[in-house]
């Protein structure tokens, strides 16, 4: 299927890995030109490498730190023109409240609450502006599978939800489209530290978290390229009266009520 997307231009936040890194590899392989954000310059140095010499796209690096506010209308300045932004970068801490500061909030969500909903802001104003370009927010299925485990996380993507609805349900009017994607467990690095975590709060064993892997639908997490797909599905023509919606990858697990459960026997 031609995704009718080579020539276009998508910012990926929180590309040096996990799902902003898969999401990168993915767009340019449909031919799409990067902006790429990420804390880590010597990852994002590494990832433009690999991407320019299999693809004939062109790869612009911002080493920058989304937590600060002036930092967010810089990448907006430096990226304007974008037709695609994916809001991905973010790092909310999981555990129950007792285990979380005010701190722990805080800085979790001045990356990727805020940090989602400010970028949105000085983007959508360039593309509202022209009358064309895709937002997609990656969010998280807790923010529809509340987890008390996980309270910070379901707290900020449930406000996240909103906003994407909310703003992506009138954006159509000026030729603008807001989506958002909620992935449930993915195979990736931010996954393995969520569940340690959730190991510690339910066996008090962190190196019991592989334990965890058995009880997800199908025996497994998503991969992020599973993700980085339907984002590139949602950014292309394709989905042009796909607007205000939260779509959900997540094998299941929002329907069934649970992020992990034991796997339901076969009775004869």
């Amino acid at each position: 299927m031609d995704l009718q997307l080579t020539g276009k231009t998508a910012l990926i936040t929180g590309a040096s890995k996990g799902i902003g890194l898969a999401a990168a590899h993915a767009f340019a392989r449909e031919g799409c030109h990067l902006h790429l954000t990420a804390r880590s310059g010597d990852a994002l140095k590494a990832i433009k490498d690999e991407i320019t010499a299999e693809h004939d796209v062109n790869v612009h690096l911002h080493v920058l730190d989304l937590c600060v506010s002036d930092n967010l209308v810089t990448l907006a300045h430096k990226a304007a023109g974008c037709d695609i932004l994916i809001n991905n970068a973010g790092d909310v801490p999981s555990g129950p409240i007792e285990s979380l500061t005010e701190a722990d909030w805080r800085r979790g969500y001045d990356l990727k609450l805020f940090g989602y909903i400010g970028l949105t802001r000085e983007i959508y104003a360039q593309m509202k502006a022209r009358g064309a370009g895709v937002i997609i927010n990656d969010i998280g299925n807790s923010g529809e599978n509340w987890d008390a485990n996980y309270i910070a996380g379901s707290t900020g993507n449930a406000a996240l939800m909103a906003f994407t609805k909310a703003l992506g349900g009138q954006s159509l009017d000026f030729g603008v489209r807001v989506v958002g994607v909620n992935p449930g467990p993915v195979e990736t690095e931010r996954m393995l530290k969520i569940n340690k975590r959730r190991a510690i709060d339910m066996y008090g064993d962190e190196s019991r978290f592989e334990e965890l892997r058995a009880m997800y639908p199908g025996g497994r997490p998503a991969t992020a390229d599973e993700i980085a797909d339907l984002m590139l599905f949602l950014a292309s023509p394709r989905a042009a009266y796909i607007t205000g919606t939260v779509v959900t990858i997540d094998g299941g697990i929002a329907s069934r009520g649970s992020i992990i459960k034991p796997r339901t026997l076969n009775h004869a």
